[in-house]
């Protein structure tokens, strides 16, 4: 049975290692698709570590998402730390997401693919929620710094153009035609509502 162990050979916990093999299982093939006892066999550990640690499957799924926005809020926070403007800034979250686009193993959005998975109301719909919110809220934010006069509006905007150029470069799997494409829409969109200067 295989185990996961951190880069010094120790073996991490339990917790680690259920978490690091449901992001890997869950974002490759679906929160649905696999099952628990892939998920313990492929972190090997016991089915009880699972309950006592996570109690129940949607738990382990709802950490999984977690763990999933934490990664995006960290790429995000350190692209528009690279800049100083809001413009800038804005069209840095674009070009982190092109990043991620060209990396290997990249199989989209993980909220959008739990969500077209998952009924109304559930665990991951809270998760997505809370994940959507806040990348229009660091829309809303940036374009409200840059003088947009209706930074709700130009959020809404930018966050339709995350959403559909991360799903286009999953289906058309030609990510640097979608990054560019994403960011020339940025772009417009900035120019119309953004004042110079």
């Amino acid at each position: 049975m295989r185990t996961r162990r951190d880069t010094g050979g120790t073996k991490l916990p339990p917790r680690d290692r259920l978490l690091a093999a449901a992001n890997e299982l869950f974002y490759a093939e679906g929160v649905h698709t696999v099952g628990i006892d892939r998920i313990i066999e492929h972190a090997g550990v016991a089915k009880a570590s699972l309950y006592s640690t996570f109690g129940s499957k949607d738990e382990l799924v709802r950490s999984y998402l977690a763990s999933r926005q934490a990664r995006i809020a960290d790429r995000i926070t350190a692209a528009i730390a690279r800049y100083d403007t809001p413009r800038e800034q804005i069209l840095a979250i674009f070009d982190s997401q092109a990043e991620t686009y060209a990396a290997h193993g990249f199989n989209g959005c993980p909220f959008v693919a739990a969500s077209a998975e998952s009924p109304r109301g559930g665990v991951v719909e809270q998760a997505t929620t809370r994940y959507r919110q806040w990348v229009r809220g660091v829309f809303a934010d940036l374009a409200a710094k840059a003088g947009a006069a209706d930074p709700a509006a130009v959020a809404h905007q930018l966050h339709l153009l995350y959403d559909g150029a991360s799903t286009s470069a999953r289906m058309d799997r030609d990510p640097a035609a979608v990054a560019g494409t994403a960011r020339a829409a940025v772009t417009a969109v900035l120019d119309a509502a953004v004042p110079e200067g």
